[in-house]
């Protein structure tokens, strides 16, 4: 029932959304709806955004294990390579996870009609979660001399994502019209290559 609501949630976003609609994507009668969500709506909601935001968080958090291991750094020669195909594949889980990412742009879209607890629950469910792991990770860049934090290894992860994803996600209005895929490898390349400028061990203080 989740995923049928998480298609419908991410095709109409949460304004639009139906119980009737949601219902029948599920093949559910509304009654058999409302016995497992007593809140209607509101309730399917917030557990559909923590359901699909967690899903998306145990990936990404996969990615800095296997490009960021605290335990297996790179080499300083292979720092560069290995922020890349971090960043390429962090882009390429909005292909992944297409309806959860149409969901995310909805919520942007709709943040005024959405309630503020179901907004700090996606947030705390998901992205907060993959920030804390990342600024560790580049807390551990920093400490092994890979990288100068300066003082910040959250603001560091921060702009990690911004320089090498945002481009993307903006572009592609959250993976709904694709970027060519020369064109994303470019923005991943150019990002990766800017925040190794602006973070390098000898960089000056920000």
């Amino acid at each position: 029932m989740s995923h049928a609501a998480c298609q419908v949630f991410a095709r109409d976003g949460y304004s639009r959304a139906g119980i009737d609609t949601i219902a029948a994507e599920a093949g559910a009668s509304t009654r058999t709806l409302y016995n497992h969500f007593p809140g209607g709506k509101e309730e399917l909601f917030g557990t559909v955004i923590q359901w699909s935001s967690s899903q998306v968080r145990d990936a990404q958090l996969v990615l800095l294990d296997r490009y960021l291991d605290a335990e297996r750094l790179p080499r300083p020669e292979d720092l560069e390579r290995d922020l890349l195909a971090l960043a390429r594949a962090w882009v390429g889980l909005m292909t992944d996870f297409h309806d959860h990412f149409s969901l995310v742009r909805h919520i942007y879209a709709e943040a005024g009609h959405v309630p503020a607890e179901l907004l700090e629950a996606w947030q705390e469910a998901g992205p907060r979660a993959v920030r804390r792991v990342l600024a560790s990770r580049m807390g551990a860049l920093d400490e092994a001399g890979l990288i100068n934090a300066h003082g910040d290894p959250a603001q560091a992860g921060a702009h990690f994502v911004t320089l090498a994803s945002t481009d993307i996600t903006h572009g592609s209005y959250w993976g709904v019209l694709p970027l060519p895929r020369q064109e994303m490898d470019r923005i991943t390349e150019v990002g990766v290559r800017a925040f190794l400028r602006a973070y390098a061990p000898n960089s000056p203080q920000q």
